[in-house]
């Protein structure tokens, strides 16, 4: 009896230290595919004290841009709904991710539909990610990645984290190159266990953050 006890403690240590040590940001085996170039992004910190990765072009400088072509933010790649969480929720995160990000990056210059010689474009995306984490069972939903905390294995129930992804970029119209990338995992709020449907209320918060980043985001900050 002790020796089982002895295991089952000695499991669930594991499972808790992997958990605690589990990356605040995307890893590159969970970039989507979105962005054409991944490279030079580095972890910073973002003004609601967030961590980000995100690279800016050494020679950017917002001044020389009067306007933003506004691409609405779309599911990359196209999500599936399941029993965990369904397209009413789907649709329901993506109307709300572009009605809070819009005005957002509206309120650093004018939005316009046709690109100008001083425009920037912008395009995000909420992406999926396919991954496993070594000691914890992975449960993987399009566009929203469900892992297992492993909290309370002892007793046999698990509470299960909620993360939402999103990649994004700014680009110079007219050079047609990527003046800022942005890739960000946001943690969502915990789900009981993997029978609990996942609600918009649980990564509402993530989103109100990355409109919140976008409205406050100096590029002088690194």
């Amino acid at each position: 009896m002790r020796t089982q006890t002895f295991f089952k403690v000695a499991a669930l240590t594991g499972l808790l230290a992997l958990a605690g040590c589990a990356s605040k940001v995307a890893q590159p085996d969970q970039f989507s595919g979105f962005l054409k170039d991944y490279s030079g992004l580095q972890q910073t910190t973002s003004a609601t004290g967030k961590p980000t990765l995100r690279w800016v072009d050494p020679s950017y400088n917002p001044s020389n841009y009067d306007s933003i072509v506004w691409n609405p933010i779309t599911y990359y790649p196209t999500p599936k709904p399941s029993t965990q969480i369904g397209q009413k929720t789907l649709d329901g995160l993506l109307t709300y991710a572009n009605n809070k990000m819009k005005p957002a990056i509206g309120s650093r210059k004018p939005l316009v539909a046709t690109p100008g010689p001083r425009s920037l474009i912008f395009r995000g995306a909420i992406t999926g990610v396919s991954s496993k984490e070594e000691g914890l069972q992975f449960y993987e939903v399009v566009p929203v990645a469900l892992v297992v905390a492993g909290t309370q294995m002892a007793t046999g129930h698990r509470t299960m984290d909620t993360h939402l992804f999103f990649e994004g970029e700014l680009i110079d119209a007219a050079t047609g190159k990527p003046v800022v990338k942005v890739v960000r995992k946001g943690e969502g709020k915990e789900l009981n266990n993997e029978s609990t449907p996942m609600a918009m209320s649980n990564l509402t918060h993530v989103i109100d953050d990355m409109a919140t980043d976008a409205t406050m985001f100096d590029v002088k900050k690194k």
